[in-house]
């Protein structure tokens, strides 16, 4: 059977980085993801709250990289867990379990800041593992100037 989903969207907040008796990661966080459509009367667009899941090395990636405001592309499979609250009552839950999470905006992005504004500096790629500061000199930012094409 098929259970596969992709979903892009800005976390609505921090991860929240956990680990089991066992001491295997977990991380947990919601996507707010909007819908591609708006309603009959030109309303405005539908914002769904989806739960996600990440296990052991990706839940520490995602737990370390990511904060409320970013755009991450989460790919998984839906799971629903049956669960009791404190009353006794049978409840549901629907949450998607990742298999991979990327970036779905550029840091400066996910900063709240519009490509192109500021130029990148060293101290924005530090973080990037095997990045070495030897080859910032070896590029060039590149103008955005589109006033010659066709479309």
């Amino acid at each position: 059977m098929l259970n596969k989903i992709v979903l892009m969207g800005r976390l609505t907040r921090d991860p929240e980085l956990r680990r089991t008796d066992s001491g295997i990661a977990v991380a947990s966080f919601t996507l707010a993801c909007d819908r591609d459509y708006s309603g009959k009367d030109g309303a405005e667009k539908q914002t769904d709250f989806v739960d996600i899941v990440a296990w052991r090395h990706t839940a520490e990636f995602v737990s370390k990289y990511f904060a409320k405001g970013r755009m991450a592309v989460v790919s998984g499979r839906l799971q629903i867990r049956l669960w009791t609250d404190k009353e006794g009552n049978k409840r549901r839950s629907a949450e998607i379990v990742e298999e991979s999470v990327y970036f779905g905006d550029s840091k400066r992005d996910g900063n709240g800041q519009q490509s192109g504004q500021q130029q990148p500096s060293q101290a924005s790629y530090q973080d990037a593992p095997g990045y070495d500061s030897a080859y910032v000199s070896d590029f060039a930012q590149i103008e955005d100037d589109d006033s010659d094409l066709p479309f």
